[in-house]
């Protein structure tokens, strides 16, 4: 695993001490693993509620790796929308995966219930 895309909830969790995520994202860093976020999981992190603080630490640990959503992420997310049964639930997650796989990137998330429906198509989550 060269690099690992962070989905909000591990922004987010990563702020607390001690927790799972902060202590996950830990060793990644150790190992030297590239830690990468959506523009779209960027968002909703900046959403909040955080302050600024949080916001210069995710920005120090991400260093600038922010993706944006392309149009071949948006080719694959459709791909993946319409192979799941094209749920309205999963456009936004079709987009999320999309950028994972096209990134060669394993997605970690708390969320696997939803994002297991794209493991069979190329996702890779931890």
């Amino acid at each position: 695993m060269n690099s690992v895309l962070l989905d909000t909830n591990y922004l987010i969790k990563a702020l607390i001490p001690n927790s799972t995520e902060a202590e996950q994202i830990g060793a990644w860093v150790e190992e030297k693993i590239d830690l990468i976020t959506s523009s779209i999981f960027w968002y909703e992190f900046l959403c909040g509620p955080v302050d600024e603080r949080a916001v210069e630490v995710m920005e120090m640990i991400l260093q600038g790796r922010i993706i944006p959503f392309t149009a071949d992420q948006a080719r694959e997310a459709v791909r993946l929308f319409n192979s799941t049964g094209r749920k309205r639930s999963l456009r936004v997650d079709s987009m999320i995966a999309a950028a994972a796989i096209l990134s060669n990137a394993a997605l970690a998330t708390d969320n696997y219930r939803d994002f297991s429906l794209f493991e069979e198509l190329g996702l890779t989550l931890v």
